[in-house]
C-alpha cells in the first residue's frame, strides 16, 4: 500500500505491559467510527501491515491495541513514535455539505490586508483552535483558524481569504 492510498490516524505513544500491547493517540477526529482489522505503520517511509488482535479504543483519543504476531514488548518495540494508517476506503463516509477545518491544508491562504501568504502546509487542532502553518517569506507561520479570521473560502480554486489581526504576523517576522 503507498501513502496516497492511505489516511493518517495517529501514531504509537508507548508500549504498555509485557505482552506486546501498544498504545495509540489517534489525531482522526472520528477514530470511534474506524474498523481496525489491520493498520499500517510507516516504517522508514513504508507502510508495513500489523493485523489487530484486538483494539479498545478510550475516551481521551487513545486505544489499546494488541497485533497478531507481536506477543511480546520486544517484538513491538520498533513501532513506537510510527504513524499509523488505514486504506482510503475505510475512510467515514461525510454528509454532503461538511466541510472541516482540517480541509484547509492545501489551500492558499489570502489575507485582506498583507495579500498572499502561501499554502497552507497543515493543520492541527489544538484544545482551543485549529491553528494553520504556513511558509511567508521563508518563515514558518502560525495562525488560527476561527469563523472571526475566516472571510470565506472557494472549494474550486482552493483559496481561503482571511482577515488576520493587524500584528500576528509581525511575532515571526522580526526575529
Amino acid at each position: 500500500m503507498k501513502h496516497e492510498e492511505a489516511f493518517y490516524i495517529g501514531y504509537v505513544t508507548k508500549t504498555r505491559g509485557l505482552k506486546g500491547e501498544v498504545q495509540v493517540f489517534f489525531e482522526f477526529d472520528e477514530y470511534e467510527q474506524l474498523e481496525f482489522d489491520v493498520v499500517f505503520a510507516d516504517m522508514n517511509g513504508k507502510l508495513v501491515p500489523y493485523f489487530v488482535a484486538s483494539a479498545k479504543l478510550q475516551a481521551n483519543k487513545t486505544g489499546y491495541f494488541n497485533f497478531d504476531d507481536a506477543d511480546h514488548i520486544d517484538k513491538v518495540q520498533p513501532l513506537l513514535k510510527k504513524k499509523l494508517y488505514l486504506p482510503l476506503s475505510q475512510m467515514p463516509e461525510r454528509e454532503e455539505g461538511e466541510f472541516l477545518y482540517t480541509d484547509f491544508k492545501g489551500y492558499l491562504a489570502i489575507d485582506e490586508t498583507l495579500g498572499e501568504l502561501g499554502e497552507i502546509l497543515e493543520v492541527n487542532e489544538y484544545p482551543q483552535q485549529f491553528v494553520a502553518t504556513v511558509m511567508y517569506k521563508e518563515t514558518e507561520i502560525l495562525f488560527p483558524l476561527n469563523e472571526d479570521f475566516i472571510v470565506e473560502y472557494d472549494e474550486d480554486e482552493k483559496t481561503l481569504t482571511l482577515d488576520l489581526p493587524e500584528g500576528l504576523l509581525d511575532v515571526y517576522l522580526e526575529s
